[in-house]
């Protein structure tokens, strides 16, 4: 049971389009697949499945997620979207989203993030962060769809990381 104020998210969300759920072992392939689109070291499918038992264990002492995004009619795996800690702490988490290039440009990760940010509002918190690589211009369209604004930009190692704040309900 998470140790803090707020109310567990919940982690089985649809929309429209969408289904966001718990991470599944046999998720592991699509999610090695996914990070490959990269272009930087591929982790292998082992060290995938135990990536995925972290976040399940951090779920549990947090209460928030990282959640897989399944194509309603399609049924196929298509990215992930949810709320981490990242930069950020668990009473402001971060939102993060990252699909398969196949399906980007169809207001997927904008759908998906819609859902989780009514997530974060059902569990009680009243602010998100996003931090985006600079260069990511998608990103940002689609986290000013949401009502995210910038708030400051910081350098790190990858480059500059700009990040976004939007206040809840």
């Amino acid at each position: 049971m998470p140790t803090s104020t707020y109310k567990t998210m919940p982690f089985h969300l649809e929309t429209e389009r969408l289904v966001l759920r718990p991470w599944a072992e046999s998720d592991a392939a699509e999610f090695c697949a996914l990070l490959a689109e990269r272009g930087k070291e591929t982790p292998t499918v082992e060290r995938i499945r135990t990536a995925i038992a972290e976040l399940l264990t951090a779920t549990e002492s947090t209460g928030i997620a990282l959640l897989p995004i399944q194509r309603r009619a399609e049924g196929d795996f298509i990215g992930y979207c949810g709320l981490i800690i990242g930069r950020s702490s668990v009473e402001e988490p971060e939102i993060a989203y990252e699909l398969f290039q196949r399906a980007q440009g169809h207001g997927y990760a904008t759908e998906a993030a819609g859902a989780v940010l009514d997530a974060a509002v059902a569990t009680g918190r009243k602010r998100l962060w996003a931090t985006v690589g600079a260069w990511n211009t998608p990103s940002f369209r689609v986290l000013e769809k949401l009502g995210f604004e910038r708030d400051h930009v910081s350098t790190e190692d990858s480059g500059e990381v700009v990040w976004l704040t939007r206040s809840l309900p």
